[in-house]
């Protein structure tokens, strides 16, 4: 019946998102490095670290390691490519997320979304497919030897030892 408020500000007071990047917890004001408000339209290609809000108008490409925060007012017609999008806004286009993409309502997706961890509030309106695609795990390169194997007369075929 009562839905807990689960809200981040900035030091103006402006309501960041709902809920954050990390499955329900707020986001710190501090970690927006960069924010398009309400009434700026852009068209281009943004490619950044960190996390971005968007509360605009965003025509063309998007990709970050860090995440994408769409807010209610946005509309983005975009290919995303993002490690974590929160969105509340209107996405006209594919969003594939390396983490995890969470939907808040009034959010509207038109557009194939990929993630190995979604999540979507009621009231949500999505029209695409979803494709749950398996967590990336970065494997540390590992230390191979080799040695020489054969007779002088031939290249020396090397040969891995674990």
């Amino acid at each position: 019946m009562w839905k807990q408020e689960n809200t981040a500000y900035a030091e103006d007071g402006t309501a960041l998102v709902r809920q954050g990047l990390t499955g329900g917890k707020p986001v710190p004001a501090d970690t927006v490095i960069a924010f398009i408000g309400k009434g700026v339209a852009f068209k281009g290609v943004i490619t950044y670290s960190g996390t971005v809000r968007i509360d605009g108008t965003l025509d063309g490409e998007i990709y970050t390691d860090g995440g994408l925060i769409v807010g209610p007012e946005a509309v983005i017609t975009a290919k995303v490519t993002a490690g974590v999008v929160v969105c509340e806004g209107t996405v006209k286009g594919d969003i594939n997320a390396e983490e995890r993409i969470t939907l808040l309502e009034p959010a509207v997706i038109d557009g194939s979304v990929k993630a190995p961890v979604l999540s979507v509030e009621e009231g949500v309106r999505m029209n695409g497919t979803l494709e749950m695609a398996p967590v990336v795990q970065r494997v540390a390169p590992r230390e191979v030897k080799l040695h020489s194997v054969g007779s002088s007369s031939r290249l020396p075929v090397k040969q891995a030892e674990e």
